[in-house]
């Protein structure tokens, strides 16, 4: 036996070996580590809102930001204006249309509100028919803070009906004479129905799955509420954080994305 091929062969095993080694490592080092703005970014990206074409016959109007001409008695200039949490499209002659759909015989509303319980200001829902025949109205109380609040459409009020629209005001009087004009957002909304494919994957989705299929149907009222109440089922949770600002960003709303959802239904 030749001593000196000992060290040669040896040799050749380790180096053998750690080839190996290094081949069976490279699939595992090569594959990215996730992280969680990867995950932000994938899941803000992954949903956007569809919104349906505004009905021209008539065009709806409407109002998203309460800034309204103070008078002497009138609601103090806010930070944020009063916001309706709706589409909206502004035409080149300047006119805005605030409109959006909802599937639900009762639907639920979000408005930001920048005044308090603090202040003697009275707040009031009203839903109508497009004849101006009244179908619900509330008085609202003011929040402890301002942020972002619910209105709901109660089960004791009546049903709106498929293929109809309604005219939605919110309106905050500053002045107990009504001497000031009020702050106020309106809007249409419209009740549709989904095709059967579509209702039976909303059944069985979970929860942020059927907001992204309400949102890509442009069914706006119900995408907004799931949403909302993923946020205060997980209020800590970035990746709702930066969905709601994705959802509210897409409507031109960036500034309210930041406000904070205010718990219960006044």
């Amino acid at each position: 036996m030749n001593l000196n091929s000992q060290p040669i062969k040896l040799f050749l095993v380790v180096a053998f070996s750690c080839t190996n080694l290094l081949v069976s490592l490279t699939p595992i080092l090569a594959k990215p580590t996730p992280n969680r703005s990867d995950a932000k970014t994938t899941l803000a990206q992954a949903t956007t809102f569809t919104q349906p074409p505004i009905p021209d016959s008539p065009p709806p109007g409407g109002r998203v930001r309460g800034g309204a001409k103070r008078g002497p008695s009138g609601c103090p200039p806010p930070k944020i204006d009063l916001t309706a949490l709706v589409p909206f499209t502004q035409e080149a002659n300047s006119v805005i249309n605030v409109w959006a759909q909802t599937t639900v015989e009762h639907p639920s509303w979000f408005f930001y509100v920048p005044y308090t319980k603090d202040s003697p200001y009275t707040v009031e829902f009203v839903l109508q028919d497009l004849d101006a025949n009244e179908v619900y109205k509330k008085a609202i109380a003011l929040p402890d803070k301002p942020g972002v609040i619910r209105v709901s459409l109660p089960s004791t009020a009546p049903t709106l009906a498929v293929g109809q629209q309604y005219h939605w005001f919110f309106t905050i009087n500053c002045d107990k004479q009504k001497n000031s004009p009020p702050s106020f957002v309106e809007g249409v909304i419209k009740r549709v129905n989904l095709s059967q494919p579509t209702l039976k994957e909303i059944e069985t989705a979970e929860p942020l799955k059927r907001y992204a299929i309400y949102a890509q149907n442009g069914i706006w009222y119900e995408a907004l509420t799931t949403l909302a109440e993923l946020r205060q089922k997980n209020p800590q949770d970035a990746d709702m954080k930066a969905e709601w600002r994705n959802l509210l960003g897409s409507i031109r709303l960036d500034d309210v994305a930041e406000e904070p959802i205010l718990p219960g239904t006044p």
